[in-house]
């Protein structure tokens, strides 16, 4: 803090005069008191300065930018906090593959329609036993959706 400019948010909070050398003048601005207050509620002031005395300068923007996410997601969610965030997108990730995989296996059996359909003979006057020797006899000249896994799992649905 210089002469004649406003505490930083923490010192503003504490209500204590804020010295030169503040350690949280430089990563809680007194135009965003929110962004020390939430973080003084979920860490402690004093923990916060113990944690930020122990870092390097460089590191010390990351570390409060850190604990402001992590703060803000304890507040969100007091029982998970990050870790509720974390697994949700996990999940959303696992869901959206599974989507993407049932959609590349309906793009082959699509392709698969259409070349049968060119064949000599045609996939719907077949009985379902001769279309998974079909498809799994043409399954790797169909491969052009990079990725065996997914022509795995969709041979397996087959099974």
């Amino acid at each position: 803090m210089g002469a004649g400019s406003s505490p930083c948010a923490s010192c503003k909070l504490l209500r204590r005069r804020c010295a030169k050398d503040c350690i949280f003048a430089p990563y809680f601005p007194p135009d965003d008191p929110y962004k020390f207050a939430i973080v003084h509620k979920i860490f402690g002031a004093s923990n916060v300065s113990k944690m930020l005395q122990e870092l390097p300068l460089d590191q010390r923007p990351d570390a409060v930018n850190s604990m402001v996410y992590e703060a803000s997601a304890r507040m969100r969610d007091p029982v998970y906090g990050c870790v509720g965030a974390i697994t949700f997108l996990q999940n959303q990730v696992s869901r959206l593959e599974m989507q993407l995989a049932a959609a590349q296996a309906e793009i082959l059996s699509f392709q698969m329609q259409q070349q049968a359909a060119s064949a000599s003979f045609p996939m719907t006057q077949m009985n379902q036993y001769d279309q998974n020797l079909v498809f799994l006899s043409n399954a790797d000249s169909f491969n052009s959706v990079d990725g065996s896994p997914e022509v795995e799992d969709y041979c397996s649905l087959w099974s």
